[in-house]
């Protein structure tokens, strides 16, 4: 399995139930349009409320944190060339500059290493 995040930040015009609203209802549908490689999607909204943060630390410049997973790293490399195909990129190019300030993106490959209790 082949997990990436992405850490994204809402337009600053925006507000939190619109950004989601729109994240939820137009965004995350066109992503699953466009790769059929994702087995999973989850978006992670940033709640403050509760937060536990050091004292003096910067404002967090992401509001979602959004976990994508692929079988495996063939299926990966096809979703990138799924989401890097010209007509693709220009689709989801043109959602992103309605819903983030993609100035602040940042997207990784991780590593995820789970806890559970048997």
């Amino acid at each position: 399995m082949i997990k990436t995040i992405a850490f994204l930040k809402r337009r600053a015009d925006m507000s939190r139930a619109r950004f989601i609203h729109h994240y939820e209802s137009v965004h995350a549908p066109l992503i699953l349009s466009i790769a059929p490689q994702v087995c999973e999607y989850r978006r992670n909204f940033i709640v403050d409320e509760g937060a536990i943060s050091a004292p003096g630390l910067p404002a967090l410049d992401f509001d979602v944190v959004t976990e994508l997973w692929y079988p495996d790293r063939a299926a990966y490399e096809a979703a990138l060339a799924c989401f890097t195909e010209p007509g693709n990129a220009a689709r989801i190019a043109a959602d992103e500059e309605l819903l983030f300030d993609r100035s602040r993106t940042r997207f990784y490959v991780v590593e995820e290493y789970r806890s559970s209790r048997a």
